[in-house]
């Protein structure tokens, strides 16, 4: 079981993710609505893994990542995606995202990609 902070603009993402995870055994810890509300609850909370949207108002994903991972090289950050952000996905993983979601969620891929980081 790992604790989760779930970064994303989307009201009814959040909501279905937690739904996802918490189902799976894992313990959502805090949300936050943009980057930059991400990056302050990611020092606040200390999660063991950080769920992060790409596209989001304030802050985008991208660059809340580079922001986490300045402060703690060894925290694991999910990307969320949706289709066509090839670019921003090649973004990521320049950064040190530790693995991909996408949307719609698939709520198997979404646990496996939990456990997987949450293990490493």
């Amino acid at each position: 079981m790992a604790k989760i902070l779930m970064v994303d603009d989307s009201r009814t993402s959040r909501k279905l993710l937690r739904s996802i995870l918490e189902e799976g055994g894992h313990e959502i810890i805090g949300e936050a609505k943009d980057g930059q509300e991400g990056v302050k609850q990611f020092q606040a909370l200390k999660p063991e893994v950080v769920t992060m949207d790409i596209t989001m108002p304030v802050l985008d994903g991208v660059e809340a990542l580079k922001m986490i991972k300045a402060l703690d090289k060894h925290s694991k950050v999910i990307m969320v995606t949706a289709a066509g952000q090839k670019s921003k996905v090649m973004e990521c993983i320049k950064a040190g995202a530790d693995e991909f979601i996408t949307k719609p969620f698939d709520s198997g891929e979404i646990v496996s990609a939990v456990n997987k980081v949450a293990e490493t």
